[in-house]
């Protein structure tokens, strides 16, 4: 009897933990899959990051960084000079000065023509920032399938978790059930026993469902950029949806006008071909025009001696203290310049542009290819899928209809412990091949519709 006891007191212990569990983990907060999508797409770092580079990409779509207007510089100068010069041959035949002078000034440099490069430059960055779009719209493509994944894998385990609990407590009846036949000496120590350690692998396995439970809310959280991965959630959404038919040629068109990668690539394309065209502007002549003025004010002190002598023969001497020099310039020049050698550099860049337009279109070739084969498959796999989940309900319903019969049978003495265990571990079995079934149908279905853009609409 002793060891009946230990048994007993650890059937309580397990009942007592797992039913608090089970409370626990029903104080939710309700949550549905359009307010987990909605949540993610506010907080997910993934998108935020790709939204900045698109910020930055629209920030730099402007005429002034592609160089269509001109460069305006304020200068400021302060001029500093010593002159000493003897030159017998002039009026002034020894000069003495020291300049001290400030120069303001303004200037223009405008880039009148360069191959047509402004223009080409101008459409180049309107293709980045189409380029940073695309990647948002990848980023959130990507977000919405992790939530949707994470949101039903939540639910399968949800799911999950109440079959073991309904298991358990199928367990913990029949345990009671065969007390009570022990006591009137209508079962044998040996069927208590068995019906313990059926309430003990269940418990076990309610507890590691539990614990899978918790990592899909984990799981969950971090889809939806929730920093408190223990938050938990009554998710309104069912696991029962309608699974549709899709049509293979209409996908197929839906895919080759939507896929967000297929598009991203389209437009690399293009910007390689405006990079071949940018390179190509490099054998044409750059004419520029450089305009502005400046003010220059000076103050010279010094000395000077001139070759005229006066009157007792000696040379005349002028002193210059502080002599003020103000002068006002202005100029305008036009510069055109030509490359006539540069060791084949531009020759190397352009076949180099060229090559790199030809990746680009192999790897839209490449990426047709690919999605051709993965929505024919995806198709097939959905098709597949949508079969074997309509014969998962079927053997669902047969496994219910024999456990409710076996349980009758069960307390009616009919058939013993071992067959009704088998019975239920049939339909245990049963219902988690149904919910893998489902699973597994979300998920295909959810690539399918990524696969043709349709996450987005």
């Amino acid at each position: 009897m002793y060891l009946k006891d230990v048994l007993l007191a650890k059937i309580v212990l397990s009942a007592v933990v797992f039913g608090s569990f089970f409370q626990i983990a029903t104080a939710q907060e309700a949550l549905s899959l359009s307010q987990s999508i909605d949540l993610a797409l506010q907080q997910n770092y993934a998108l935020q990051i790709a939204q900045r580079n698109a910020d930055i990409a629209q920030n730099n779509n402007e005429w002034g960084t592609a160089g269509r207007y001109p460069n305006i510089n304020l200068t400021l100068g302060l001029n500093n000079g010593f002159n000493d010069a003897n030159n017998p041959a002039s009026f002034t035949r020894e000069i003495t000065t020291l300049n001290t002078g400030v120069t303001p000034g303004i200037e223009a440099v405008w880039t009148l023509y360069n191959g047509n490069r402004v223009n080409l430059t101008k459409q180049q960055l309107e293709q980045l920032e189409r380029v940073g779009q695309g990647n948002v719209r990848i980023a959130v493509e990507n977000t919405i399938r992790s939530v949707i994944l994470a949101y039903y894998a939540t639910l399968i385990e949800q799911e999950r978790l109440e079959i073991r609990r309904q298991s358990l407590e199928l367990s913990r009846d029949r345990v009671n059930y065969a007390s009570v036949r022990q006591e009137f000496g209508r079962a044998s120590t040996f069927d208590v026993l068995q019906n313990q350690d059926a309430y003990l692998n269940d418990s076990t396995l309610f507890l590691q469902q539990g614990i899978a439970y918790e990592n899909a809310l984990r799981n969950l959280n971090l889809a939806l950029g929730v920093d408190d991965l223990n938050k938990r959630y009554e998710l309104t959404d069912r696991l029962d949806f309608v699974a549709v038919d899709y049509n293979s040629e209409a996908m197929q068109t839906a895919m080759l006008a939507n896929n967000q990668r297929l598009q991203n690539l389209y437009l690399n394309r293009d910007l390689s071909s405006i990079n071949t065209r940018i390179q190509e502007s490099a054998k044409f002549p750059s004419v520029s025009l450089r305009t502005g003025g400046a003010y220059n004010s000076s103050i010279s002190n010094g000395s000077a001696t001139l070759s005229s002598r006066d009157s007792l023969g000696q040379p005349n001497t002028l002193d210059l203290d502080a002599v003020k020099n103000n002068s006002l310039n202005f100029f305008l020049n036009l510069s055109v310049a030509y490359n006539l050698f540069d060791g084949g550099v531009r020759k190397r860049n352009i076949e180099n542009a060229k090559t790199g337009e030809l990746i680009a279109q192999l790897d839209v070739e490449n990426l047709k290819r690919t999605l051709n084969t993965q929505l024919a498959n995806t198709i097939a796999s959905y098709n597949n899928q949508k079969q074997l989940l309509e014969l998962t309900n079927q053997l669902v319903d047969n496994a219910q209809r024999n456990l409710d019969i076996a349980g009758e049978r069960f307390r009616g003495g009919l058939i013993s412990s071992f067959d009704y265990r088998t019975v239920q571990l049939g339909y245990i079995n049963a219902t988690q091949g149904r919910l893998n079934a489902l699973f597994n149908l979300k998920n295909i279905e959810t690539e399918l519709l990524q696969l043709a853009g349709g996450l987005l609409k």
